[in-house]
């Protein structure tokens, strides 16, 4: 009898689950379980390896209908085309497209995989501060980074000048080594060369065999115009320097909003505050706004409300898309003075007596009551 776990119980799925249901759990555990995210875990790398042998099975309609026939006899002895994993590779190999191509390096700064051969740069990643003022215009920005190159001393070989990397005899320059255990052949990286197939005999005194070494760097960025928060742009090979022969890693940069004495958005809208006097209120006027742009003019309505809120077109942020722009919403309050003169003060007094002889003796609470009733 096998000693494997049950496939749908590996995956934490029904025996009735649809297709669907068995990728998301399939993606779900390989995030988790990925050996970036979990460096040195031999557990974690185990359960990563477990859930796609299980993928691999439970995913395609064929081995789905042998297995739930025969269990796992239907693949003992290399029968039915079942698993087929010697390595990690073989699993980035067969699923990139679900666990999502290089998303292992836009999330957890991996190194991205791309089988055998030179291997792409590490991934960087920073958080770009942005004033509401250069959303709505975007801007160009240089930013200064730390980042991984090239030993200048080795040109990345990580050799000494004058000498080379040797062939790791262990491996014979395969950068694998390969053991096998009952009908299982397991293919792992050559622990003396630690995969890279070579030996440095006399390592480079600059990076002490690295070949590379920690640099400034200057990187222009545009930032479109609307961009909103958490909004992530990528910057192509302006990260990591890969293997001699491979491209840079990427930079991803991601937006934050730096908070607005005055406006808060509202998607490609725009919010504020604007105190005016109760006669302007009641009686109407023309007043100059405050806008991301400059300044521009309202006319508030005879009798409008506290808190009403009015709206200018057009004076909120770009879309990002370019089709057009949002608008800026004005709420209006009454901003009372707190010192009179005697003048006001009387005017204020009259006011208050005649708006009582117009209203009659009913009283605000019964007013209140009136209206619910």
């Amino acid at each position: 009898m096998s000693d494997k776990r049950d496939f749908y119980e590996v995956l934490g799925v029904e025996r009735g689950a649809n297709e669907d249901e068995i990728k998301k759990s399939y993606r779900k555990l390989a995030l988790k379980y990925h050996p970036d995210r979990n460096p040195g875990d031999k557990g974690a790398e185990a359960k990563f390896k477990e859930a796609a042998e299980a993928y691999d099975v439970l995913g395609d309609a064929q081995k789905r209908r042998q297995y739930d026939q025969f269990g796992h006899r239907a693949f003992e002895g290399g029968a039915g085309g079942g698993p087929r994993f010697h390595n990690m590779e073989d699993i980035f190999s067969a699923f990139g497209d679900i666990l999502g191509g290089q998303m292992f390096g836009d999330l957890f700064g991996g190194q991205r995989r791309r089988g055998s051969g030179p291997q792409a740069g590490r991934d960087l990643k920073i958080v770009l501060d942005l004033k509401l003022e250069e959303i709505d215009s975007g801007i160009e920005r240089t930013i200064v980074i730390k980042r991984e190159d090239h030993c200048g001393g080795c040109k990345g070989s990580g050799a000494k000048h004058g000498t080379s990397r040797k062939t790791c005899e262990a491996c014979g320059g395969r950068g694998q080594v390969s053991r096998t255990q009952g009908f299982f052949a397991m293919v792992t990286p050559c622990p003396t060369c630690s995969g890279a197939g070579s030996r440095i005999e006399s390592p480079c005194a600059q990076c002490r065999g690295s070949g590379r070494e920690s640099v400034r760097a200057d990187v222009k960025i545009k930032i479109p115009a609307g961009v909103e928060e958490g909004m992530r742009l990528r910057i192509g090979e302006q990260g990591d320097a890969g293997d001699p022969g491979a491209p840079r890693g990427d930079l991803h940069c991601v937006i934050r909003e730096a908070e607005h004495k005055i406006f808060q958005r509202s998607g490609a809208d725009v919010i504020t505050e604007i105190p005016v006097s109760f006669a302007q209120m009641t009686l109407g006027d023309t007043v100059e706004i405050p806008t991301l742009r400059g300044r521009a003019e309202m006319t508030i309505p005879a009798g409008t409300q506290s808190g009403k809120i009015l709206r200018l077109r057009g004076q909120g942020l770009p879309v990002l898309d370019g089709r057009g722009r949002g608008d800026q919403h004005v709420r209006l309050f009454v901003e009372v003075p707190k010192k009179l003169s005697e003048r006001q003060k009387e005017l204020l007094k009259e006011f208050a007596e005649l708006d009582t002889k117009n209203s009659g003796n009913t009283s605000f609470f019964d007013k209140i009551v009136g209206y619910f009733s």
